[in-house]
C-alpha cells in the first residue's frame, strides 16, 4: 500500500521521535532533542504562514514572549494553572494577531516585513523595560505545570528531560498532523492559491484578506505554544525569547528545510538547532561555518532541502 504524502511525513516524523533516544549517551541530548521539537513547532507556525500563504513576518519571536510570559504572569497573578495559562497564552496570542494582523497584512513585501519586525521589536521591549511586571532583563520563574508528577503517581516515571523531550514531542506531532490537514483542507488550498497569486486567489472568489488573517492567527497560535513550552521546561523567561534574532532564526530555519514542507521546516529547525552544538569543536570559527553552510544552502539549493531532495530522488526514479 502506498502512503500519502501526509501520511509518510508523520511516519517520518514518529519514527524519528521514537528511534533518536536509543543514540543518546545522556539526558544532555533528550534536553536538546526537546529544543528541537519547541523550535519546530514555532517553525511549523512559519511554513502555515510563508510556505502556504506567501506572507513574512519577522517579528513572530513576539508571540513565544507572549506565551512563554503567559506561563509565569497568569499562575503568579491570577492563580491560574500552568497548564491552562498555554491555553491561555495561545489564546491572547491568536487574538493580538487578530488585531494587529488586520491592518499591516493589508501591505505587501518589504513593506509588510518591516512591520511584522516593528510588532516583534515593542513586544521585546515591552518585556525588557516593564520589570515592575516582567522581572525586566533578568526574566522571570516559571512555576512546575506538575504534569510528570501526576505520571508519576499512575507509574510512569520519567527524568525531566526525559519527559519534556516525550511531552514536546507529543506536542509537535499534533501540531504537524494539524498543518498537515490545513495544507489538504479548503482554508489550505485557498491559503496556497494567495501564495501563487493574489490576483488569481480574488479572481476565483477567494477572500484574499480573511485567508491572510487565518494565516497569521494560526501561525501565531503555534508560536505562542512554542514559547509556553519552552517556558515551562526551563521554569525560566526571559526577553531574549522575543528578540529580534530570534525571530530571523525561526524564518532561517523554514527556508532552510523548505518553507512550503512541514517535513522540510521541521527538518530546518533541527539542522540549525544541533549544527551550533557540533561546531563548538571549531571554537572561534562557529558563526562562519554556520554561515557558510546556511549561504551554500541558499544558493544552490534555492526551494530548501528537503523539497530539493525530493526532486533529486524523483529525478533518479525516472
Amino acid at each position: 500500500m502506498r502512503l500519502s504524502p501526509k501520511q509518510s511525513t508523520l511516519l517520518v516524523l514518529a519514527v524519528l521521535m521514537i528511534a533518536s533516544p536509543f543514540f543518546f549517551p545522556s539526558n544532555y541530548y533528550y534536553r536538546v532533542g526537546s529544543l528541537v521539537f519547541v523550535n519546530s513547532i514555532a517553525v511549523v507556525g512559519i511554513v502555515i504562514l510563508t510556505g502556504y500563504a506567501g506572507q513574512i513576518s519577522l517579528g513572530h519571536a513576539g508571540f513565544l514572549g507572549i506565551g512563554g510570559y503567559a506561563c509565569a504572569l497568569l499562575p503568579a497573578h491570577f492563580g491560574l494553572p500552568p497548564a491552562l495559562a498555554v491555553v491561555a497564552g495561545a489564546a491572547l496570542s491568536g487574538a493580538i494577531a487578530y488585531v494587529v494582523g488586520r491592518p499591516i497584512l493589508k501591505l505587501k513585501g518589504y513593506y509588510l516585513a518591516v512591520a511584522t519586525l516593528g510588532f516583534g521589536v515593542l513586544v521585546s521591549m515591552v518585556l525588557a523595560n516593564e520589570g515592575w511586571l516582567t522581572g525586566g532583563p533578568d526574566g522571570i520563574k516559571v512555576p512546575d505545570p506538575g504534569i510528570r508528577a501526576l505520571l508519576e503517581q499512575v507509574g510512569i516515571e520519567l527524568t525531566n528531560p526525559q519527559f519534556w523531550y516525550a511531552f514536546c514531542g507529543l506536542v509537535l506531532f499534533i501540531g504537524a498532523w494539524l498543518a498537515l490537514n490545513l495544507r489538504e483542507s479548503p482554508t489550505g488550498r485557498a491559503l496556497r492559491a494567495l501564495h501563487g497569486s493574489e490576483v488569481a486567489a480574488r479572481t476565483a472568489g477567494i477572500d484574499v484578506a480573511k485567508a491572510k488573517l487565518n494565516a497569521f492567527v494560526i501561525s501565531a497560535v503555534y508560536a505562542s505554544v512554542a514559547g509556553s513550552l519552552l517556558a515551562l521546561q526551563n521554569r525560566l523567561i526571559t526577553p531574549d525569547v522575543a528578540g529580534f534574532m530570534h525571530s530571523i532564526e525561526l524564518v532561517t530555519m523554514a527556508v532552510l528545510g523548505g518553507a512550503g514542507s512541514v517535513l522540510g521546516g521541521i527538518f530546518g529547525a533541527a539542522l540549525l538547532t544541533l549544527l551550533p552544538q557540533v561546531l563548538t569543536v571549531l571554537q572561534d570559527y562557529e558563526h562562519v561555518v554556520l554561515g557558510l553552510v546556511m549561504m551554500l544552502v541558499m544558493i544552490f539549493l534555492p526551494a530548501g532541502l528537503i523539497p530539493s531532495a525530493r526532486r533529486l530522488l524523483r529525478g533518479r526514479g525516472e
